[in-house]
């Protein structure tokens, strides 16, 4: 079969960020008053979940340098429900693979499964705190605020979702999940308030990227404040949010998918796939078929999300846990998202199979994207339709015109640079 040239294209966003991640981390301990709340010899825990957050390494060394600078001791909880295998010594394994370890924010991590039961929501929903940060003498719940890929609110991802799901682990995620998309969408924000409430939390520590996956924003936020004010911010996210080139597709050819680019493996958002009972389709980008052609090594076999391409290789099938990966899953109760799909022997397969399948479009007027997963879109590569469609856009930059597809000794895309 013959195949459609490529063209290599970097997108320009406007974009905020930070320059200077210690500096405001001190600066944003002052605006809370941090010396009234953290005084000498107090343990204080900070909660880190399992996304891949830019600089977040950094981040949390910062955190922590700030609580020893007042006397106390930092500790990090692995803040992630049930990822990591829903196994304490998973969670480290989720942390390692995003660099935040012991050795790198210079603070110990304690990681358990065990909770406490500290309220109960109006609906009557048990609540539930991981056991070491309810008994440390304070908590930082720290998350990145952004589009959530499950549902639509005013409140989706960020610091009440670390407090309900992150804090409240494995138990947590069960006792929302068990409502299906009505748990995380309408009744987390009040779990998330309750765990805050009923617990030693001194104030919440904000995080949001811009289009480049930059930190743009790092804001501590007293407990009262957290929820108006992550309203504000889930919309300034909206906005700094990346997207895609194009809205309609005959194919998009993810190289690597995983749990450290987005919660369900591929970020919906950028997709436009949720594929979650209940939950409206986004019209917004079309896609034929999802191509996805690996699983991060960060993941640890952790393959969820693989329900929502069409095609996949031999490579990512033979890379799964199904245990790790059917733990999340069920205890999501979102089973499609783990559907196996169609299993080919390499990317080159995949790429000809989805072609035959675009029924009686040409190959050279396909309608191809190929990203090197769904957190870091701005180089990419095009078809030639959609080249010729872009390239003299301002905001596109050409890094290599049309040349023809190559693939490895395997038959698999060479990785991008």
């Amino acid at each position: 079969m013959s195949l459609p040239k490529f063209a290599k294209i970097r997108q320009r966003f406007q974009v905020e960020s930070l320059n200077d991640i210690v500096g405001t981390v001190s600066e944003q301990f002052n605006q809370v008053k941090a010396d009234e709340k953290i005084k000498p010899g107090m343990e204080i825990a900070i909660t880190v979940g399992s996304r891949g957050i830019a600089n977040i390494p950094l981040i949390v060394k910062s955190v922590a340098d700030e609580i020893k600078k007042r006397g106390a001791t930092p500790f990090i909880i692995p803040a992630m429900g049930s990822h990591g295998g829903a196994t304490a010594e998973g969670q480290i394994e989720v942390l390692d693979g995003l660099g935040v370890t012991e050795e790198s924010t210079g603070c110990e991590i304690r990681s358990s499964m065990e909770v406490v039961e500290v309220g109960k929501t109006s609906a009557g929903i048990p609540v539930y705190v991981d056991q070491h940060a309810y008994h440390a003498d304070g908590i930082i719940v720290m998350g990145r605020v952004k589009p959530h890929t499950d549902f639509k609110k005013d409140i989706e991802s960020g610091i009440l979702k670390m407090a309900s799901i992150g804090m409240g682990k494995h138990k947590q995620a069960l006792a929302l999940h068990t409502h299906g998309i009505r748990g995380i969408r309408d009744m987390m924000p009040e779990v998330g308030k309750v765990a805050i409430g009923n617990s030693n939390t001194l104030f919440g520590i904000a995080i949001v990227e811009n289009a480049h996956e930059e930190t743009a924003i790092i804001e501590a936020i007293n407990p009262d404040q957290i929820e108006e004010r992550e309203r504000e911010l889930l919309k300034r996210a909206f906005a700094l949010m990346p997207s895609l080139p194009v809205d309609e597709m005959d194919i998009l050819v993810v190289d690597e998918i995983g749990k450290n680019y987005s919660g369900t493996g591929m970020d919906t958002n950028i997709i436009g796939r949720i594929r979650v009972l209940g939950v409206e389709e986004p019209e917004k980008p079309s896609i034929k078929y999802v191509i996805a052609s690996n699983l991060s090594e960060a993941s640890h076999g952790n393959a969820l999300g693989i329900g929502l391409a069409d095609l996949t290789t031999k490579r990512l099938f033979e890379k799964i846990d199904l245990k790790a990966m059917n733990e999340n899953v069920v205890t999501s109760t979102f089973l499609d998202r783990a559907k196996i799909p169609i299993v080919l022997d390499n990317d080159r397969e995949a790429l000809e199979a989805a072609l035959r399948a675009t029924w009686g479009i040409p190959a050279n007027e396909a309608r191809i994207v190929r990203i090197p997963n769904t957190l870091h879109i701005g180089e990419l590569f095009v078809s030639e339709v959609i080249f010729n469609e872009l390239k003299d856009n301002d905001n596109i930059e050409v890094l290599e015109d049309l040349h023809e597809i190559k693939f490895d000794a395997d038959g698999y895309f060479p990785p991008m640079q």
